[in-house]
């Protein structure tokens, strides 16, 4: 439960390469480890808290460019544009994204799912006798970090995030910051600007 939670801190830090060294160690002595299945775990439980927020943002665009292609590398392994493009900006998305890998993780472990490699996507590394019980911790972590997610951003989300526009525009005014004369582009010395 504690790796499953701590695990994308342990990312943020650049501290989870020291896994790589351990799954290794295991996989030598026990022919598997149970780091690896956590570790894609907890990649999954980030991405979902994305997706939840793509859902949430859907009328954000500037967010989508962001949360879109953050969420697809995070499901195939490569959680840092997800971490730090989306999750820790709004940090509720990153902690819920911990508490769904926590739970993922207990599970995972409690089963005894086991992983031969390390670094290849979770569900082809995973032991065949074991893959029953990933694709459970898998739906775990997706759906939990994705429910969290969304009832906590439904409440801490403002107008502006979600891309919902409001008529506040219309009490500001445009000023420019310098003043000098309008002229037709024609009509400049430069031939290229005249042109067009």
């Amino acid at each position: 439960t504690l790796f499953g939670f701590v695990y994308a801190p342990l990312v943020i830090t650049g501290l989870h390469h020291m896994t790589n060294a351990i799954d290794m160690q295991l996989v030598s002595m026990f022919k598997g480890t149970i780091l690896w299945p956590m570790i894609a775990l907890s990649n999954i439980a980030q991405g979902s808290s994305v997706l939840a927020m793509i859902v949430l943002q859907k009328k954000n665009e500037k967010a989508q460019q962001v949360s879109i292609p953050a969420c697809i590398s995070c499901y195939l392994g490569v959680t840092e544009p997800a971490l730090f493009g989306v999750n820790l900006k709004y940090m509720f998305p990153f902690v819920c994204g911990m508490i769904g890998s926590a739970i993922a993780a207990t599970f995972s472990v409690a089963t005894g799912t086991m992983a031969t490699s390390v670094g290849i996507p979770g569900i082809l590394s995973i032991i065949p006798k074991y893959m029953g019980n990933f694709a459970i911790a898998m739906v775990i972590a997706i759906v939990i970090p994705f429910v969290l997610t969304y009832i906590v951003g439904k409440k801490k989300l403002t107008d502006k995030d979600l891309g919902i526009e409001t008529d506040i525009i219309d009490n500001e005014k445009f000023v420019s910051p310098m003043t000098g004369k309008l002229i037709k582009i024609e009509d400049v010395e430069d031939q290229v600007f005249a042109t067009k």
